[in-house]
């Protein structure tokens, strides 16, 4: 008997939503996926570039092999060139044995390098090298090692501007920008403002939360709300509501007290609203004094002090330390991680 090959299954694009934005997005990620050229995607945080970047990898010829995300907001120094690169046993204090890299562990797939934008400059130089050579050398090795990986990579920022500061290296930046993909925010796609909540509440109902639908009313507060926080931010403000609900239907009333308080928290703050934010605070515990260092501080180690001591103050309440930094509760958020806070 003839083996038979089977054919696999059509792929299903994981963007979701049927606007003029994300219909022309699926054509440009269609027609640039097939080559192994590098992919530059931008766009604000929350509009779902980490989904772009895994369509780009899925409709790719290197759909078979891994793909490996990396978030170069994370780490620095050494810590980061030791994940993206690897390294060798010895190469610096706790290197107890050799450690395959990011690089080598997508060999034959996809890296993705979320927020190229943060990455320092020493550690752009090293990955100019490896993009320009296709040669991966280990921390604390002199041996190169052949690579076959695409990469794919993600910034809020403006580059061009970066480039210009002096804060992104112009070779790597034209390295990276081959092909280029746009992540609409999502106030200016509102039309797939109902399908992207659909899919959210079949997501929620599926962890095991209550399964539960919109009301039209409810569809229209999310339409009609301007969405700095993007996708991720209506994800999170479906699942505040599906935890509040106490039917099965959300109402339109709920969503909008919801986006109330969402937008309180987003407007900027001023320095008379500082002023009463901070007197209509609980007084906190008396915070000792900065401790006498015999070096002088650097910028890492005065941010994570401001940071402490911004989340004392408030008692840990994140909205109101974002609110008396001036940041967002995103970026916030990531300060915590990377600082080590959570």
């Amino acid at each position: 008997m003839n083996a038979r090959r089977l054919a696999s299954p059509p792929h299903t694009s994981g963007l979701v939503g049927s606007s003029a934005a994300t219909c022309r997005l699926r054509a440009e990620i269609a027609r640039a996926a097939p080559f192994a050229s590098n992919v530059l995607i931008t766009g604000p945080s929350g509009a779902g570039k980490e989904l772009v970047a895994r369509e780009v990898h899925a409709l790719s010829a290197r759909a078979g092999g891994p793909f490996v995300p990396v978030d170069c907001a994370s780490l620095v120094g050494e810590l980061m060139a030791s994940q993206l690169f690897g390294h060798v046993a010895g190469a610096f204090t706790g290197a107890n044995c050799d450690a395959v890299g990011c690089f080598q562990a997508a060999n034959g797939g996809t890296l993705f390098l979320d927020e190229i934008g943060e990455m320092e400059l020493p550690l752009q130089a090293k990955l100019l090298r490896v993009v320009q050579e296709r040669v991966v050398t280990p921390v604390g090795s002199y041996a190169g090692r052949p690579i076959d990986v695409r990469i794919v990579a993600a910034t809020n920022r403006n580059l061009l501007r970066e480039v210009r500061e002096g804060r992104f290296r112009e070779d790597l930046y034209y390295r990276l920008h081959v092909v280029h993909l746009q992540a609409s925010a999502l106030r200016d796609r509102p039309d797939d403002i109902p399908a992207l909540a659909a899919t959210f509440l079949q997501q929620l109902a599926g962890e095991g939360l209550p399964c539960c639908t919109l009301s039209l009313e409810a569809i229209a507060a999310l339409m009609a709300y301007a969405w700095p926080g993007n996708v991720r931010q209506l994800r999170n403000v479906l699942e505040q509501s599906v935890i509040e609900a106490a039917e099965p239907t959300i109402t339109g009333r709920s969503i909008e007290r919801l986006l109330e308080e969402e937008q309180y928290y987003d407007e900027p703050l001023t320095d008379e609203s500082a002023k009463e934010l901070a007197a209509a605070l609980p007084s906190p515990p008396l915070l000792p004094p900065l401790p006498a260092s015999p070096a002088w501080m650097t910028l890492a180690e005065l941010e994570r002090e401001h940071l402490v001591r911004t989340l004392e103050l408030t008692y840990f309440n994140r909205a109101a330390a974002a609110r008396l930094l001036g940041i967002s509760r995103q970026a916030l958020l990531r300060k915590i991680e990377r600082h080590g806070l959570a």
